[in-house]
């Protein structure tokens, strides 16, 4: 009778020791940050797409239109409206990769990547003296 105890005690299950459960929770608790930080990333993929892909057809709309308006009979209302639809496209067009540095800049450095946003914001500044030497020449 004594080895009959003997083996139901061993084959008694036992508790784990405190620290791996400890770990067991951390692990569990650690798996959903991984997939959240790559949902950001994929995010600020998204919004990136969203202003280039926007900031194109909006200017090729704007071209259109511009080219529709050619077919109306010629006044100077209708050339005003044809160039300020055609300066603006053109101007969206150039704007548009900048406001896509802009978010990439923000959404990196809201990630931590502070190098990136430190380029980000050397190269607007660069753009912006660019700009304002330009206008002043």
């Amino acid at each position: 009778m004594a080895k009959h105890v003997e083996v139901s005690q061993v084959a008694a299950p036992t508790a784990p020791p405190m620290g791996a459960v400890v770990a067991k929770a951390n692990s569990a608790v650690a798996k959903p940050q991984a997939p959240a930080r790559v949902g950001r990333s994929v995010a600020g993929e998204r919004w990136i797409a969203r202003i280039l892909r926007g900031g194109a057809v909006i200017s090729g709309c704007m071209f259109l239109a511009s080219l529709g308006l050619e077919a109306l009979p010629q006044s100077q209302m209708v050339q005003v409206a044809i160039d300020t639809l055609r300066k603006g496209a053109a101007s969206l067009l150039l704007v548009t990769p900048v406001a896509r540095l802009v978010v990439a800049g923000t959404m990196l450095g809201l990630r931590g990547e502070w190098r990136y946003t430190v380029y980000a914001a050397g190269v607007l500044a660069l753009l912006a003296l660019a700009l304002g030497a330009g206008i002043s020449a």
